[in-house]
């Protein structure tokens, strides 16, 4: 199924900066592309950023988020030199990075992926709680939403602005979206053998305070199948870590020596 009136399409919340590789986040079930927003003044030290946006009309399959992610990415390798990427997938866009560097594993040098939604199997009053969505009548979607909130981010380490901002991301996507977009998490489907095949480092973030999926398990599992693969756990972080004040994703990946200086980019 695809019902979409526009494409995917990358933001650049910053001035380009060809001479650095590319940092390309995908985010989680809101779609927006916006809720980097903490990382961002860090991340721009030392890399060039595009964040990608899923309209919220958007119900396309797998497939096609697979495939128009991809051709996204290989237009800018292809107008800036081939320059290394580090792909950053976040819960709904950790499940969408493993499913583009398994489909395209020359695309990235490097793979981050943050509380991915991989572990929605895992959780089955989630996974319960997916089927009432589509259920709820549509004058109450909005206050489910609000009350979702606490369950998805530790409120109390995120600043007013972010927390602003992780609502309105959300209430952006109407019903219909986020029901299907939960069919899509639930029929997520990568096997061991499949994750056992990416080659590239892979920094694993996982949250020990994460009310919503059981990310500490899966970022365990992640780390043991994945061949390069390493973890580091945030533990009183919440699933919208990346928006809390002490997380700093350049420096996390500073400390695990996941920056690689040799990933130069050729003129």
């Amino acid at each position: 199924m695809s019902n979409s009136t526009t494409k995917l399409r990358f933001l650049t919340p910053k001035a380009p900066k060809s001479d650095l590789p590319l940092f390309v986040f995908l985010p989680g079930m809101d779609g927006s592309g916006l809720l980097l927003r903490r990382q961002i003044p860090k991340l721009t030290n030392d890399f060039d950023i595009r964040c990608l946006a899923i309209p919220a009309n958007d119900m396309a399959s797998w497939d096609v988020l697979v495939s128009e992610t991809i051709a996204l990415i290989e237009a800018e390798k292809a107008a800036e030199n081939q320059r290394p990427v580090y792909l950053c997938g976040e819960s709904f866009g950790g499940c969408l990075a493993m499913k583009v560097v398994l489909e395209a594993p020359q695309l990235c040098e490097r793979l981050i992926l943050v509380n991915p939604a991989s572990s929605f199997r895992q959780q089955p009053w989630v996974q319960w709680g997916s089927y009432l969505t589509q259920w709820l009548p549509a004058s109450l979607y909005p206050l489910s939403v609000v009350g979702l909130l606490p369950v998805l981010a530790s409120l109390g380490k995120i600043g007013r602005e972010e927390r602003r901002a992780l609502l309105e991301a959300m209430q952006a996507v109407p019903q219909s979206t986020s029901v299907w977009r939960l069919a899509l998490v639930r029929s997520f489907d990568v096997d061991e053998n499949q994750l056992s095949a990416i080659e590239q480092p892979t920094l694993v973030i996982a949250s020990g305070s994460d009310r919503l999926l059981p990310s500490l398990a899966e970022a365990k599992l992640l780390v043991k199948v994945i061949p390069n693969a390493e973890m580091v756990m945030l533990a009183n972080s919440g699933h919208a870590c990346l928006l809390e004040t002490d997380v700093d994703l350049n420096r996390i990946m500073q400390a695990q020596n996941f920056l690689n200086r040799s990933l130069v980019i050729s003129h």
